[in-house]
């Protein structure tokens, strides 16, 4: 089930995609009106026996996409997590995964507008599988982290290289309002058993600029929830966000960075493809 977040006659709510449509589950389910409450109150079953006997209430190219996850309490990425983008960057394999947050404003949804920053011209695309936990766990071992996944997305974590590099720490660039997407929507658990049997793909202006398989994350998704959920419980609706492969613009020659006017795609297998256009933010 493919499940979103929309905003319809400037209402925001969530659903499930079906024949071309949505199929408003906000407006049909009392006491959920967003997908993490949803997630929180274990009703994922109950909208897919609801969704597979009701028609559609909007069609899909007259909903607006929100980012999958608008409100989340934590968006946790993850660096330098393919061996092709250690390379490039001159760095090392670290023995743990690096971690950094974003804030729920410096995402965007599908077919919405990526903000370049005004005091950057280094901004750069970086694609990448996202999974949003749909059980809550603490200390939860990697032979069980699956079960605690409600599904899988894609992203693209907006980077502002110039600010990222002002000091150690990667957060200054990776965090700028409206600078990352994340959608189309979630493709619930249970249409991926194994996120490590995929394809992704970032394309800029239709030019493929990065291609991978998630087999080759160094840290894979059961190790990264184990180690996240024994810094912190993770809950539904928190979102990881796996790591990018090589390809980044910073490290081509010459650098290749997103400009107003361009399109940047992320297409992961099994989920479908993350679009958005590159504007300029407003003087």
């Amino acid at each position: 089930m493919k499940l979103l977040s929309f905003i319809v006659d400037s209402r925001a709510s969530f659903g499930a995609v079906k024949d071309n449509g949505v199929v408003d589950l906000g407006a049909r389910m009392a006491g959920c009106t967003t997908l993490r409450q949803l997630l929180e109150a274990g009703r994922v079953a109950e909208a897919a026996k609801l969704v597979a006997s009701a028609a559609p209430d909007h069609a899909l190219d007259k909903v607006s996409f929100a980012p999958v996850i608008p409100d989340p309490g934590k968006i946790i990425c993850v660096g330098l997590n393919y061996r092709d983008h250690v390379a490039e960057t001159g760095r090392i394999v670290t023995e743990k995964p690096a971690l950094f947050v974003r804030f729920p404003c410096s995402q965007v949804g599908h077919l919405q507008p990526i903000v370049k920053p005004k005091v950057s011209d280094d901004f750069d695309y970086e694609g990448e599988l996202a999974l949003v936990i749909g059980k809550q766990g603490r200390h939860i071992p990697a032979n069980r982290a699956l079960d605690h996944i409600a599904g899988y997305s894609c992203y693209n974590e907006g980077s502002v290289r110039d600010w990222q590099r002002h000091t150690s720490q990667f957060l200054s660039g990776k965090t700028f309002a409206e600078s990352g997407s994340f959608g189309p929507w979630l493709v619930t658990a249970d249409e991926i058993p194994d996120p490590s049997k995929l394809t992704l793909q970032t394309r800029l202006n239709g030019t493929v600029v990065q291609d991978t398989t998630t087999d080759l994350l160094i840290t894979a998704i059961p190790g990264l929830i184990a180690y996240i959920s024994t810094i912190c419980p993770l809950v539904p609706g928190d979102v990881i966000v796996t790591g990018t492969p090589g390809g980044v613009g910073a490290k081509r020659t010459p650098p290749l960075w997103m400009r107003p006017g361009d399109t940047v795609e992320v297409e992961i297998s099994g989920i479908g493809t993350l679009r958005n256009k590159i504007i300029a933010e407003p003087e």
